[in-house]
């Protein structure tokens, strides 16, 4: 099985490096998404969007030379280097300009996150695949279609899920047929959620914290009388949850409670008493 996925991760690869570039070289965006990026602080506000659609350049020549034959085990050396560099690329950006943007594979405004390290380095497995690759991708497409067509095709949904870049064109539509189906104005208790809504607007909880939502109301479950309502939030530059806990069956906006917490690690980053835990008392989106 390993020759067969080995001998597509040219196709993979430069598919993936081919779609980058156009981003950079073709999108009218292409010089905010620049300038958002950590590449600013690396190269400086002047050089920033040439070295932008230079590297996209890179990306276009690679991913042109992985996809057509014939298959040369130098194309896929090249190719896992640059992405070990976006591996690299990625660390730097972390550490040195955490609000920067990606700028890897949309215009759209993502910080870097743990799922573009796994995307990173799922291209350098690919590439590490394709420079043992013994055949080309054409020949294991002729050969055995079905499984090639299969690794393909899961390969490109993972970096769709894993691109937090891409979000608003596959997860935000998930999320709207998923209300279409359960019907979220009207909880399990028969309650409608526009009671909860209307209270928790009505609050000093969500007075504190409305600077913070980034979102609609996307979840909500009641628990021994109350009804949790929850959003999607950023605080301090990472991505959050506010959750609210609204009285169920009476109108207590004074009793309305709320906690921001963090997606990747599930800590308390805020509660409606003013307690933080682990940053700053002010409250930053």
């Amino acid at each position: 099985m390993f020759p067969l996925i080995a001998a597509v991760q040219p196709l993979f690869l430069g598919a993936v490096l081919v779609w980058a570039a156009t981003n950079k070289l073709f999108s009218r965006h292409a010089g905010t998404s620049a300038r958002r990026s950590a590449l600013t602080s690396l190269v400086g506000e002047r050089r920033v969007v040439p070295a932008y659609r230079l590297l996209g350049g890179v990306e276009l020549t690679l991913g042109a030379l992985l996809v057509l034959p014939p298959a040369l085990r130098v194309e896929a050396v090249a190719a896992t280097a640059l992405c070990v560099g976006f591996l690299g690329y990625l660390g730097y950006a972390r550490t040195v300009a955490p609000e920067s943007s990606c700028g890897c594979l949309s215009a759209h405004r993502t910080p870097v996150g743990w799922r573009g390290f796994v995307r990173a380095g799922l291209l350098v497995l690919a590439g590490l695949a394709a420079v043992g690759a013994t055949g080309g991708w054409l020949s294991a497409l002729v050969d055995r279609p079905a499984a090639a067509g299969a690794v393909l095709l899961v390969e490109a949904a993972a970096v769709v899920v894993l691109s937090a870049e891409l979000d608003p064109v596959w997860l935000l539509p998930l999320r709207r047929f998923r209300a279409a189906l359960t019907h979220p104005l009207r909880g399990g208790s028969g309650v409608p959620l526009l009671f909860a809504v209307q209270q928790l607007q009505q609050s000093a909880a969500y007075r504190r914290v409305a600077h913070l939502l980034s979102s609609d109301v996307l979840e909500h479950w009641d628990d021994e009388g109350w009804r949790m309502v929850g959003y999607a939030a950023r605080y301090q530059g990472r991505t959050a949850t506010a959750v609210f806990a609204v009285p169920l069956r009476t109108y207590q906006p004074d009793a309305v409670r709320v906690a921001v917490v963090d997606e990747r690690t599930g800590v308390t980053l805020l509660s409606a008493d003013g307690s933080v835990a682990d940053t700053p008392a002010v409250a930053e989106r």
